[in-house]
């Protein structure tokens, strides 16, 4: 059965919008599930947080650490989802009155992860550490905090053996079986918080509210590109809600210097907040972003909150530079397989984003390597279907990287400078297979084709109620055919404006974030008077007292 008859049957069984129903009907929701998927509901969609291994012995442990005074390190990753974790812990143990010591590795001095002189100088002086989005692969750095407990809240693919610590509660353990694999290291803090309030209400003792805390959860959930299924819809539906009623200072501070228009939604927390939390770690001070989301005082986040937004713009500026070689290397070499670049004095902070974009540009999994000295510190990011994380940490196995690890979408690495070429190499042939069996050039699925005075702020409410959108739940895409440009201008250094309408209707805007470093850009800046096809999804816009829908355009091609 076609796509069309199951949403027209969808829309009559369930009483649905028709745009509605096809976004159903894509994702393959049956009209007895079509209630529970638009209204995602935490309750009944939570596991239980004793399915993962080692969770009682974590939450006992980070209680009785709560509840007797015991002195506590949080040990996060310096990304969203580590700023985000550590956030979820302090806040969880200011409410009961406790304090701890927050600790994010400096990128460029200690690197990822855990580290030996810093565990062993946090052991020297704390009872227990909570490693988080972090110390699955650590076991020399976690065997220098002797004398202390040391629980592993994480979500990174684990090696054959455990580090040396109390509990390791990770849902891509060797020895689990992958339901919860898609949890980023927030949803794993959640649930280990969750199994923690029912120790304290054994013990009488009362809760912290937990549900005033799925800002956090949502927010990491999407910034470390998730997949939104299962509990992860719920995470960030709720979290959304929470976030709206603006009672966390540091998010209030970080949407205001990011100029948030309106109600936040998914695209919101990956594209505006997520960098701005980002930019301490990755060119400032590491622990910025997990002060200002922990912090509560509204004047402090708003301080800490202009200073990622300064460092915000410096990023981009060294990003751009480092780009724009990386993508030379790799037109250069048209490897099929594999987009990989490295240059010395390349930024460690940024060839992250730097390989999102050059996957981006040539749909393939890309790797950036920043080169110090004899070493060089890379990162690496996936397209669908190629699970770069496993491949990375087989390289580590085989001994070509220093260190490498992450998971199927994302991965970091630390390699010598002279095994650089055999390590890309032989990432190549380990994928090899993996893109072998993807379908080719990249293709627009499109959910419907539109005019523009359809594109209505009533239609994006309705698709709304379908989401929330992200990873492995993308956004509904619409085409608008025939259409004349208006105008098509820069916007700030690389995105393009365009104003585009159907024959004898009013006009729409076009939003093409970051087009001018894409062919799409240079394609459309002269374009005016001309008929294209126009693909793109729709996000609403405020501006003042109005509110409008814009095409956020992601391909065009000539009439």
């Amino acid at each position: 059965m076609g796509i069309e008859r199951l949403a027209e049957g969808l829309s009559q069984r369930c009483s649905l919008p028709l745009s509605v129903a096809r976004v159903l009907a894509e994702r393959g929701v049956e009209a007895e599930l079509a209630e529970g998927y638009l209204t995602p509901r935490l309750r009944d969609l939570l596991p239980d947080p004793l399915s993962l291994r080692d969770m009682e012995k974590a939450a006992d442990r980070l209680v009785a650490a709560a509840t007797t005074g015991e002195r506590i390190a949080i040990f996060a990753d310096y990304d969203v989802d580590g700023g985000s974790s550590a956030a979820l812990l302090l806040d969880w143990l200011h409410q009961q009155g406790r304090n701890a010591t927050l600790y994010i590795p400096d990128r460029i001095d200690e690197g990822y992860g855990p580290n030996a002189p810093a565990m062993a100088e946090l052991a020297g002086g704390h009872d227990l550490i909570i490693c988080v989005d972090c110390g699955t692969l650590s076991h020399d750095a976690l065997a220098a905090a002797t004398g202390t407990d040391i629980i592993v809240l994480d979500h990174h693919l684990g090696g054959e053996t455990l580090p040396p610590a109390l509990a390791v509660v990770n849902p891509n353990r060797a020895d689990e079986d992958g339901t919860l694999g898609h949890l980023c290291a927030a949803g794993v803090v959640f649930l280990t918080l969750v199994q923690a309030g029912r120790v304290l209400r054994r013990m009488e003792r009362p809760e912290p509210h937990l549900m005033a805390m799925l800002d956090l959860v949502g927010l990491a959930t999407v910034a470390d590109v998730a997949p939104l299924i299962g509990v992860n819809r719920a995470f960030v539906r709720q979290g959304l809600a929470v976030m709206a009623r603006r009672q966390r200072p540091g998010l209030v501070a970080l949407s205001d210097v990011a100029r948030l228009d309106g109600p936040p939604n998914a695209f919101h927390l990956g594209f505006l907040l997520g960098p701005r939390i980002n930019a301490g770690g990755r060119v400032g001070r590491a622990d910025l972003g997990a002060l200002c989301l922990s912090s509560r005082d509204p004047a402090e986040a708003a301080r800490l909150a202009a200073e990622l937004d300064g460092l915000n713009r410096e990023r981009r500026a060294i990003e751009a530079a480092v780009r724009d070689e990386a993508l030379a290397q790799v037109e250069a070499r048209g490897d099929s397989t594999l987009s990989w670049a490295a240059g010395d004095g390349w930024h460690p902070g940024v060839v992250g984003i730097v390989a999102a974009r050059i996957k981006e540009a040539t749909d393939l999994p890309s790797v950036v390597i920043g080169i110090d000295g004899d070493i060089g510190k890379g990162s690496a990011r996936s397209v669908p279907g190629v699970d770069l994380g496993r491949a990375i940490q087989r390289l580590a196995g085989e001994g070509l990287l220093i260190k490498g690890g992450g998971h199927e979408m994302a991965a970091g690495l630390t390699v010598a400078r002279e095994h650089i070429n055999a390590a890309m190499a032989r990432l190549s042939e380990l994928l090899a297979r993996d893109i072998a069996g993807r379908s080719g050039l990249s293709d627009l699925r499109i959910s419907g084709l539109l005019e523009t005075p359809a594109a209505t702020p009533e239609l994006f409410h309705q698709l709304e109620a379908a989401g929330p959108f992200g990873q492995a739940s993308p956004a509904p895409r619409f085409a608008f055919a025939q259409q004349l440009i208006d105008s098509a201008s820069t916007m700030g250094d690389s995105h393009l404006r365009l104003s585009f309408r159907s024959p004898g209707a009013p006009a729409l805007e076009a939003v093409a974030w970051g087009a001018m470093n894409t062919p799409l850009g240079p394609g459309l800046i002269g374009a005016k008077g001309r008929r294209f096809h126009l693909a793109g999804r729709l996000e609403l816009s405020t501006w003042g007292n109005r509110t409008r829908v814009r095409l956020r355009l992601e391909d065009a091609a000539e009439a």
